[in-house]
């Protein structure tokens, strides 16, 4: 059985990790923060001093961190995984970063005889503690094969996309069509409220029909509770549609809808919210209406 190495211990990775142990798999990790990796060893896991060491007793390093640059920090750093790594080791980024830093690092990882997946994730902290989350991959097929019982261990879908920084196009795919489907829930909640119709009745007759989603059903509900309160951070999220709009510019394809929705989540930024949950879109089109859906 591989063993596992896992750098980045937040809401998801915790979860992520802990799966790995619950299948069985042998998990060194390592946090800058070192509190957090306090539950885990006291679940089976090994802690490490740094990415490096991390490598060291590794087949297998998963990185779940924020942005491109702190990928590229705990990968190929001055302490970074690479310098602990062995020819034939894999690196699995599960962060959500460009595909165009991706491309860059799996091609410097590549010079030092180890393998990279880009294979980021959806499904939420809930997805991450469940072991259901749906995983985009991206690299080398046979890399993927090999990797295969590893993802299983923490996702329930597990699609593979392509080469290099593939995952990561799917995963800005998913972005867009979450965003902008968010958005379309809370315009129709706040029209439905200045309209002065029951928004619970409305929010169950559409749920069953061709206009139903996971954003209508689950965050829609939440949006009738006044609850704004973050599954997922408007501050990540504003992470993800610079990702995506970098992206876009780099192939010169023009995102109205997403460019719309980036503009209404810098609005929401602005008025302090950047902790609160991506359904608080909301308020921002509530302030347009001047009407709010829960008074």
């Amino acid at each position: 059985m591989k063993r596992i190495g896992f750098i980045g211990l937040g809401l998801m990775g915790s979860g992520m990790s802990r799966n790995l142990l619950k299948a069985g798999y042998p998990v060194t990790v390592w946090n800058r923060t070192e509190s957090k990796m306090r539950h885990l060893v006291e679940a089976g896991a090994k802690a490490a001093k740094s990415p490096r060491d991390v490598a060291k007793g590794s087949d297998v390093v998963v990185a779940m961190v924020t942005d491109s640059v702190d990928v590229e920090e705990v990968l190929l750093g001055p302490s970074g995984a690479v310098h602990g790594a062995k020819k034939g080791d894999v690196f699995i980024d599960m962060s959500t970063i460009s595909p165009i830093a991706t491309r860059e690092m799996a091609a410097r990882l590549e010079e030092k005889g180890v393998e990279m997946l880009d294979a980021p994730v959806s499904g939420g902290v809930i997805g991450a503690e469940n072991g259901t989350l749906s995983i985009m991959v991206g690299g080398k097929p046979e890399v993927f094969e090999m990797c295969r019982p590893v993802l299983q261990a923490m996702g329930k879908t597990i699609t593979y996309i392509g080469g290099h920084g593939d995952g990561q196009v799917c995963k800005a795919v998913n972005q867009i069509l979450v965003g902008t489907t968010m958005l379309g829930v809370a315009e129709a909640l706040v029209f439905a409220a200045k309209a002065g119709v029951n928004l619970e009745r409305v929010h169950a007759a559409v749920s069953g029909g061709a206009a139903g989603s996971w954003q209508l059903t689950n965050n829609g509900e939440r949006l009738l509770k006044g609850d704004h309160e973050p599954g997922f951070k408007i501050k990540d999220y504003l992470k993800d549609l610079s990702i995506i709009m970098d992206t876009a510019a780099e192939s010169k394809t023009p995102l109205p809808a997403t460019g719309l929705v980036h503009q209404l989540f810098r609005h929401c930024d602005a008025m302090g919210m950047r902790d609160k949950g991506t359904q608080a879109v909301v308020v921002a089109l509530e302030k347009l209406a001047n009407k709010r859906i829960v008074e």
